[in-house]
């Protein structure tokens, strides 16, 4: 299984790849694709978020179609986490843990850098199921499984935060 950084690289075109020979260049061009696929990452999470917003938007207002007001405030916490996580990881810097400022980063260590960002995949993916499994009026009640997300969004923000540190704690630096 590839990376989405081995794939940018096969995409290059003959003048990058041309580039590669003079000295020095390919530290700054592999950084430069390192931030592009960051960012991309980041982008797909920040939309998979957005996804799960509305979902969010789409229970809350059944809750409001039927007159069962009294969990709307819960909808409206989680609709404000999940912007603030994806406002978060849309916008964060993609160079300010020092990642993108080394030219020597080992394959074990980008390895644990991809681990880290699918587990955050994973995370957005079952906090999608936690969102879907909130029953609907009439069929349960929702407060549980509300707090059970609100809970499951508090984490992946705990672990968004911790990413900046996983990126330190497996960078190599010249010198």
């Amino acid at each position: 299984m590839t990376t989405g950084f081995e794939e940018a690289q096969e995409r290059r075109n003959w003048l990058e790849r041309l580039m590669d020979k003079i000295p020095g260049f390919r530290g700054f061009q592999d950084r430069e694709l390192r931030r592009e696929v960051d960012k991309l990452q980041r982008e797909h999470l920040a939309k998979e978020l957005g996804q799960i917003k509305k979902a969010v938007r789409g229970k809350a207002q059944a809750y409001t179609d039927a007159g069962q007001i009294g969990a709307l405030y819960l909808f409206g916490r989680m609709d404000g986490r999940l912007d603030g996580l994806s406002q978060a990881i849309r916008f964060a810097d993609y160079g300010q843990s020092g990642f993108f400022d080394v030219v020597k980063i080992n394959e074990p260590e980008l390895d644990a850098i991809y681990q880290f960002d699918l587990s955050l995949v994973e995370d957005i993916a079952r906090l999608a199921g936690d969102v879907a499994a909130i029953p609907l009026p009439g069929q349960g009640d929702a407060q549980e499984a509300c707090n059970q997300a609100l809970a499951h969004i508090s984490t992946l923000g705990d672990k968004w935060a911790e990413r900046k540190n996983v990126i330190s704690g497996v960078v190599k630096t010249d010198g």
